[in-house]
C-alpha cells in the first residue's frame, strides 16, 4: 500500500500550542498523566463485572436464566475492560511503568483477544490514518457494509441500517474466533510485523495457545463441570459476545462515523494536505461529555478527540482536558464535533449509515 504523509503546508502551530497548554495543566496541578485512585477503582469494577459472574457460573448453583444473566453481565464487563482498562494500558497511558502496562493490557488476551494484533490495528493504523479508507481498518467496508464515502457501493447496502447491528453484535465473536488469526497473516504480508521465521512461529503458537486457554475456561470447562446441556453453555457464550460486540461497536462508531466527521482521501502521491493533529480533530467526535456514567463506563471514549490527540494520557484526565482542546481548536478556526447526548450521537450515526447505504455520500 502507498505510504501516507501528512503535509502541514500552512505551517499551523495548532498542536504545538495545544500540547503546551495541556502540559501546563498537569504541571500547574502537580498531577501525573497516568492513572489515579479513581482509575484503579474502575479497574477493579470492570474486572469484577467479568470474573465474578464467571465464578458464579462455575459454582453450578444457578439456574439457566441466572447463568445467561451472568453471561450478559460478563459481556458488559468485557466491554468495560476493553474500553476502560486494556485500552489505556495498550497505549502505555495507564502507568509510567512499562511492565505494569503490559500486565494490565494482558486482560485483552485473557478475554480472548491478542494484544499485538490489537496494537497494530488500533494504535498504528486507526490512530495514524483515522477515517482514511483502506488504511484505517476500523472503517473499512466489511462484507456488505459501507462505512466510508470512498467504500465500494453495492445495492444491498441500502438496507444496511437494518442489518448493520447484526454485524455489530458479532464483532467480538469474530475477533475471538477468527480475526486474530486472519490478521496475523495479513499484517505479516503487509510488512506491519517484520519478524524472523522463528519469531513468526513463536508468535503464532502463542496466539493459538492463548486462544485454547480462553475457549477452555469459557466453553469446555463449563460444559464439563456444569450440570446443564452443552447447548445452554454455547447460548451463554453467544450472549456474552452479543452484549460486548454491540457496546464496543456502537461506542466506536459514535466517535467516527457521524455527521460532520470527515473522511479524507490522499492524493496520488499519498499526501494528506493537513497537519496530523488537525486531521484528528476533523475525523473524530466527542459525545455526552457531561454524563458521568457514560464517561465512567466507556473509558473516556466519549472524549475521543482528546484521546486521539493525547493517546498516552490516561482517559481519567480527559474531562479536564476537553475545554482546553475545544477552546484551542476554536481559536485556530477548527470545527470541534460534539453531540451532547448519547441519543444525539446515535441518531447522527444512524443518519450517516443511512446516507452511506443509500450512496448519497
Amino acid at each position: 500500500m502507498q505510504k501516507i504523509k501528512f503535509i502541514n503546508r500552512n505551517k499551523t502551530h495548532f498542536y504545538d500550542t495545544l500540547k503546551e497548554r495541556v502540559d501546563k495543566y498537569f504541571i500547574d496541578n502537580h498531577i501525573s498523566k497516568h492513572a489515579n485512585i479513581t482509575m484503579v477503582a474502575k479497574t477493579i469494577v470492570m474486572l469484577s463485572l467479568y470474573f465474578i459472574p464467571l465464578i458464579i457460573i462455575y459454582t453450578n448453583s444457578v439456574n439457566i436464566i441466572a447463568m445467561w444473566l451472568c453471561s450478559a453481565i460478563m459481556g458488559v464487563g468485557l466491554a468495560g475492560i476493553g474500553m476502560g482498562i486494556m485500552h489505556d494500558a495498550n497505549h502505555d497511558a495507564y502507568s509510567s511503568k512499562n511492565k505494569l502496562n503490559k500486565l494490565i493490557a494482558f486482560a485483552l488476551t485473557i478475554g480472548g483477544g491478542n494484544n499485538r494484533n490489537w496494537r497494530t490495528q488500533h494504535n498504528i493504523l486507526h490512530h495514524t490514518y483515522t477515517n482514511i479508507h483502506e488504511y484505517d481498518k476500523d472503517i473499512d467496508n466489511k462484507v456488505i457494509m459501507r462505512f466510508s464515502p470512498a467504500g465500494k457501493k453495492r445495492f444491498i447496502q441500502r438496507f444496511q441500517i437494518i442489518y448493520v447491528f447484526f454485524f455489530y453484535a458479532i464483532m467480538t465473536l469474530y475477533w475471538t474466533t477468527a480475526k486474530d488469526i486472519v490478521q496475523y497473516f495479513q499484517f505479516i504480508k503487509n510488512g506491519l510485523h517484520r519478524d524472523t521465521l522463528s519469531q513468526k512461529i513463536i508468535t503464532l503458537l502463542s496466539l493459538l495457545l492463548w486462544k485454547t486457554i480462553y475457549f477452555t475456561y469459557i466453553i469446555i470447562l463449563p460444559i464439563t463441570i456444569l450440570d446443564i446441556p452443552w447447548q445452554y453453555v454455547l447460548i451463554g457464550f453467544l450472549t456474552l459476545h452479543t452484549v460486548a460486540g454491540l457496546i464496543l461497536s456502537i461506542v466506536f462508531q459514535l466517535a467516527h462515523v457521524v455527521e460532520g466527521a470527515k473522511f479524507p482521501e490522499p492524493d496520488k502521491k499519498g499526501n494528506i494536505e493537513n497537519e496530523w493533529a488537525i486531521h484528528q480533530i476533523e475525523t473524530t467526535a466527542d459525545f455526552a461529555r457531561n454524563n458521568w456514567f457514560v464517561t465512567f463506563f466507556v473509558g473516556g471514549l466519549n472524549f475521543q478527540i482528546e484521546h486521539h490527540l493525547f493517546p498516552r494520557i490516561c482517559h481519567i484526565h480527559y474531562p479536564a482536558l476537553a475545554p482546553i482542546v475545544e477552546s484551542t481548536a476554536k481559536e485556530f478556526g477548527l470545527k470541534y464535533i460534539y453531540n451532547d447526548t448519547v441519543g444525539k450521537a446515535f441518531k447522527s450515526h444512524l443518519s450517516m449509515i443511512s446516507k452511506l447505504g443509500n450512496h448519497t455520500i
